[in-house]
């Protein structure tokens, strides 16, 4: 059965023998715009080998596990494909010779395939993953020029955003809050007339985990994935709706998204602003309240920051990244770029929607904190994680499955985002932009 609005099927299974000594746990199958993946769990390590079919239609790719034989069950289950997936047309699984399975994935359109190994952790064992990433991909920024171009057709015109008539009171809340970072940004001089908004500002917004990565997980089984989905995609409404405004979303769907590829898209697109959604659980089933946090470049601003960092940099793990095809060295280069003017512009971004979140729920901390998110640092894009409360609270567990608090939720990060922007514009950039 399909798993989410985005057509995921997850197929769960009793635990039965595939090899003398191996179970398998599990086959789950994630489609996406983006890419498809193919997951068979399993409570022992498995040999594999792989290569793609060109000579002869249909294009296939063949992958080759050894040491196990073939059961009817495995065959049931791996040939349920959804027949609108992007990228499978269908799935055949046979005895190829003694003690090794051959899978076909017969394929829609040309790929690049990265079938690896992920160890044990969290809460799965052996995993054997296929990721179907097309060999042309969809293009973003192509996306967001063509709506662009659609709105300006259609007579939408960017123009000022009205300034909040308490600015006063929140400029002095901000000053306050950077007054902890050791380097202040030099004083901004009022912008000229061609620089306040007169082009459409895009905002990627980033709901948190996704497919293999759930998140935490609510005392009732309400999964992170599927509320920051939810909230997300209810906040780019709002943005959508905007004259003045465009929207990316860095997932659209129930499928996993490296932390780095997060990021990469918010640049690919020339984001003004980088929001990252979540809702966290803590060790204590009584933690409560939303926060904002935003990157630091000398450590955490509490234990608990630096927890959260730690947890949600782990997603990676979890959601299951093919080491081999990461160049680790440049992505530590590309991520080590923040400056203290990204930072402060963070804050002040940041400071921005806390102060219209607390019209919503509570908040866990008065002011913004900082720890090292690696979603958060993109070099070039104020950007900011948002723990819009805590999903292992009951009550507020209750809470985030509730239509209506989740819409009021993306409201006040909407009303944020428009805050910030009517004090700092963007600058203006090419007419396409």
């Amino acid at each position: 059965m399909r798993a989410g609005a985005a057509g995921t099927l997850v197929l769960s299974l009793t635990p039965f023998e595939i090899a003398r000594g191996a179970t398998l746990l599990g086959v789950r199958v994630w489609p996406a715009a983006d890419y498809t993946r193919v997951t068979l769990e399993h409570d022992a390590p498995l040999k594999f080998s792989h290569f793609l079919l060109r000579d002869v239609p249909p294009l296939r790719l063949v992958v080759d596990i050894e040491g196990i034989d073939l059961t009817p069950q495995l065959k049931e289950l791996v040939g349920k494909v959804e027949p609108d997936d992007p990228y499978i047309a269908l799935v055949r699984i046979g005895q190829n010779r003694p003690r090794v399975v051959r899978l076909v994935i017969e394929l829609k359109e040309d790929v690049n395939p990265q079938v690896f190994s992920l160890e044990p952790i969290g809460p799965y064992q052996h995993r054997l993953v296929m990721d179907l990433v097309p060999v042309n991909p969809p293009d973003p920024l192509l996306a967001l020029l063509r709506e662009t171009e659609a709105r300006r057709a259609g007579g939408a015109s960017p123009a000022p955003a009205p300034v909040p008539q308490d600015e006063a009171a929140f400029e002095r809340e901000i000053e306050r809050s950077l007054g902890a970072v050791e380097t202040k940004p030099a004083p901004r001089t009022k912008p000229r007339e061609d620089e306040r908004v007169t082009r459409y500002v895009t905002v990627a917004i980033d709901p948190g985990h996704g497919g293999e990565d759930p998140g935490a997980v609510g005392k009732r089984g309400t999964y992170e994935k599927n509320v920051t989905l939810s909230i997300a995609r209810r906040l780019a409404k709002l943005i959508e709706a905007d004259p003045n405004m465009r929207v990316l979303l860095t997932r659209d769907g129930d499928y996993f998204v490296p932390l780095n590829q997060r990021v990469a898209k918010a640049r690919r697109v020339q984001a003004d602003l980088f929001v990252s959604i979540h809702a966290d659980a803590w060790i204590r089933p009584d933690a409560r309240g939303s926060s904002v946090f935003a990157l630091s470049e000398r450590g955490a601003t509490s234990t608990a920051a630096a927890w959260m960092a730690r947890r949600e940099n782990d997603a990676d793990l979890i959601g299951g990244v093919n080491l081999g095809q990461h160049d680790h060295q440049l992505a530590r280069v590309l991520l080590d770029l923040s400056t203290t003017a990204q930072i402060n512009d963070s804050l002040r971004f940041g400071n921005a929607v806390l102060r219209e979140l607390e019209r919503v729920n509570s908040l866990h901390k008065p002011r913004v904190e900082q720890a090292g998110f690696a979603v958060l640092k993109a070099p070039d894009i104020p950007s900011i994680l948002v723990e819009t409360a805590f999903i292992s609270n009951p009550e507020e567990e209750r809470r985030l499955k509730d239509d209506a608090y989740q819409q009021r939720m993306a409201q006040a990060i909407y009303n944020g985002i428009r805050r910030y922007f009517a004090k700092h514009p963007p600058r203006a950039r090419s007419p396409l932009g």
